[in-house]
């Protein structure tokens, strides 16, 4: 049976596009990056119209491919709009490799600046740092990618991948940082090498287990920033000062609250060098979920979380909900592969890979802005249906009212 031919895409179907004009003026910069040798002005795709059409093929589900890619820009009306002529496949695929990626963390900055908070727990006020949530994620790529590590797992199984990693903003619910490494858990891609890298001031860093190294900790101490971090479950400590546990950290599942000393039994030089406060909560005991074949990912926990922090006046009912709040970076990048389409490559060179990431963080920024609220699953898909046409905009308009009705 023949293959069914692909409907040819028509202006109607691009209903969303005038969007992007809201973040071109702030691409104009990119213009002459990686023109350095095209003396002879034969450079067909320039930095700032590769990015154009990357965000433009992340907020339009209808394209996902370059051909369809190729062809919506063949439109005059998006062409126009968007600044951006015919381009070869041949230049979309090639001129990647002279542009400069980090570039667009500028843009990231930028649009950072002017993001709206959206709604979240009041009692999150009594931390007074930025609150952060960071973690890495996988994302799987084709096995002919020579730059990409093969990573194997515990169960045997080994895939080539890179690694995503993140600082998500829990007061705007939007990604902040991005950087993009191998698959190795060791070395300069360590999640906790990269995020030790990319350390502020007075920011509160919501982490899993996988940060709960010392000298980790020692350092985020250091910068007058703060730490909410799982730490295994039978972690050696001394007790300092066992606190009593109010009726609202009861409710809120706190077993204990407590400051201790931990380390002892590590060298000096890699032991805390801060007191540290162990939040006990009461969880439903699980095995880690996220295996492969049939098998888990890992231990889960027996009926207990342990949380370390550094911030010792706040409730431990605040600890444990600002913990609670590190699933939204997850959240992130289920967005990011499912709903932006992220798990389809554009590029599967380096270069491409790390330009279509920072792209998706600017579409979530720009989501922020568009809508004022907190996105939610509805509102990428009801974004869809508009870009899309099977929406009006009357209609996402509505959605976007609802969402800031919610909000106040």
């Amino acid at each position: 049976m023949a293959a069914k031919k692909k409907k040819k895409i028509e202006i109607k179907d691009l209903q969303g596009f005038k969007k992007l004009k809201d973040v071109l003026p702030l691409l104009a910069d990119l213009r002459d990056v990686g023109c350095g040798r095209d003396s002879a002005g034969n450079r067909e795709l320039f930095f700032d119209q590769y990015v154009t059409l990357v965000l433009f093929e992340l907020m339009n589900p209808l394209l996902d491919s370059m051909r369809g890619l190729q062809q919506a820009v063949g439109l005059e009306k998006v062409a126009d709009t968007l600044g951006v002529g015919r381009f070869s496949l041949g230049s979309f695929s090639e001129s990647v490799r002279v542009f400069e990626p980090e570039l667009l963390k500028q843009v990231i900055e930028q649009l950072a600046k002017r993001l709206h908070p959206t709604g979240h727990d009041p009692r999150l006020a009594e931390i007074k740092h930025i609150l952060t949530a960071v973690d890495g994620t996988v994302l799987n790529a084709m096995s002919t990618i020579a730059s990409a590590w093969c990573a194997s797992y515990s169960d045997g199984t080994s895939k080539y991948a890179w690694r995503l990693h993140a600082h998500f903003d829990i007061l705007h619910m939007s990604p902040t940082e991005v950087e993009l490494t191998d698959n190795r858990c060791s070395g300069k891609s360590d999640e906790k090498n990269v995020l030790r890298k990319k350390l502020q001031s007075d920011h509160c860093y919501i982490m899993d287990r996988w940060f709960g190294q010392f000298k980790l900790l020692n350092d985020i101490n250091a910068i007058a920033s703060s730490y909410v971090c799982r730490m295994k479950e039978n972690s050696v400590f001394e007790v300092i000062d066992e606190r009593p546990v109010s009726e609202a950290a009861a409710q809120a599942g706190v077993l204990r609250d407590v400051v201790v000393r931990m380390g002892l039994s590590s060298k000096p030089a890699d032991r805390p060098d801060h007191p540290i406060r162990l939040i006990v909560l009461k969880a439903t005991p699980h095995e880690k979920r996220g295996g492969r074949r049939g098998k888990t990912a890992g231990p889960g926990n027996k009926g207990t979380i342990v949380i370390s922090t550094n911030l010792l006046e706040v409730s431990a009912e605040v600890i444990a909900l600002v913990y609670e709040y590190r699933w939204t970076v997850e959240v992130f990048f289920r967005f990011l592969k499912q709903l932006l389409g992220c798990r389809h490559l554009l590029s599967t060179k380096r270069e491409g890979i790390e330009i279509q990431m920072y792209c998706a963080v600017i579409v979530c920024l720009l989501i922020n802005l568009w809508t004022k609220a907190k996105p939610t699953k509805r509102t990428l898909e009801m974004a869809a249906f508009y870009q899309m046409g099977l929406a009006s905009e009357d209609e996402m308009k509505r959605h976007i009212e609802g969402l800031q009705k919610t909000k106040a």
